[in-house]
């Protein structure tokens, strides 16, 4: 990946890939085009996300298709209550020398999908974040590098709460984005049971190797932003703040919690990102904005008072923006 003349040509290529790689998506996945830019949006920028949306949106065939059509390894770990840190990690066991052989569980991929997160208890949730934040599991005392690129693409179903672990806001801050899945609109309704009620056997082919992908990585840390679009977003989170100097009158009055530093991080992240994907070679404020709710969103929490009166998460950001 190093026979670039320029980085203008390195961020021409960046955006080719991505024009390839979401209509190599959007032949198995129709509509939903916001959430598959949000989700290549993490994977260019290093970044895990979360997935949230209600059953039969799919949520699981989203992230299998990105995972095709970046020839990457894939492992599907399905949450349970009974799911044990070691059933995702691996585990030491004896072999027929009686010596102690580490068996590597299904993290050892480049791209886990963590079915229905909240289903496992916190222990269990807890030994795949800290492989997030470090990309290394600890077994027995050892250090075990995982495959780069390393991305979480975990998923979590808001209306049945029942037997479920939230996740807590600490852990939550891993995730880059946090990523709503809607209904479909009517007509790209019309055409996935069209799509899906008939014979498709459509094959995803891939678009991206690797190492393509951990060059466009270092590319987008690359991309040169202006003072005043740093300051912009670093702003914006400060405004989520309750109490601060820059707090608005409606982050007082509705929220406990305001998001930290990762958030003003993600934001100029996801604005390199973002503009290279719109052919741009540097962010402006507008970039920032277009990433602003996914990164937002699981950041701050609101109060009761919030709640009592019906103020969604995402009008304060809204109204912060």
């Amino acid at each position: 990946m190093d026979t670039f003349n320029s980085e203008v040509d390195a961020a021409n290529s960046l955006y080719q890939a991505f024009q390839k790689l979401k209509n190599e998506i959007s032949q198995v996945i129709i509509g939903q085009e916001e959430v598959i830019e949000l989700v290549l949006t993490s994977v260019f920028c290093q970044g895990h996300s979360l997935l949230v949306g209600v059953p039969g949106l799919a949520k699981t065939l989203l992230i299998h298709t990105i995972a095709d059509s970046l020839n990457l390894s894939f492992s599907r770990i399905q949450f349970t209550p009974d799911l044990m840190p070691s059933d995702i990690l691996g585990a030491e066991t004896l072999d027929k020398d009686r010596n102690f052989q580490f068996i590597k569980g299904p993290i050892f991929a480049n791209i886990i999908l963590a079915d229905e997160i909240n289903r496992t208890p916190p222990k269990t949730q807890a030994a795949l974040l800290e492989a997030m934040q470090e990309y290394k599991v600890t077994v027995a005392g050892q250090d075990f590098k995982l495959p780069k690129p390393f991305f979480v693409l975990a998923t979590q179903n808001p209306i049945e709460q029942e037997g479920t672990y939230p996740l807590p806001e600490a852990q939550l801050d891993r995730f880059m984005f946090n990523i709503f899945l809607d209904y479909p609109s009517y007509q790209s309704e019309v055409e996935i049971v069209k799509n899906t009620t008939a014979i498709n056997d459509y094959k995803v082919t891939p678009q991206l190797s690797a190492e393509e992908i951990k060059f466009f990585q270092q590319l987008v840390r690359k991309v040169p932003i202006a003072d005043n679009v740093v300051e912009y977003a670093v702003n914006l989170v400060h405004k989520t703040r309750p109490d601060t100097s820059l707090a608005t009158e409606k982050t007082n009055q509705y929220l406990e919690w305001g998001a930290g530093p990762r958030a003003s991080q993600y934001l100029v992240l996801a604005a390199k990102c973002n503009a290279l994907m719109k052919g741009k070679y540097s962010p402006d404020i507008e970039d920032v904005q277009a990433t602003a709710k996914p990164i937002l969103r699981h950041r701050i929490v609101r109060n009761f008072k919030a709640e009592a009166d019906g103020i969604t998460v995402d009008s304060i950001i809204e109204d912060l923006l």
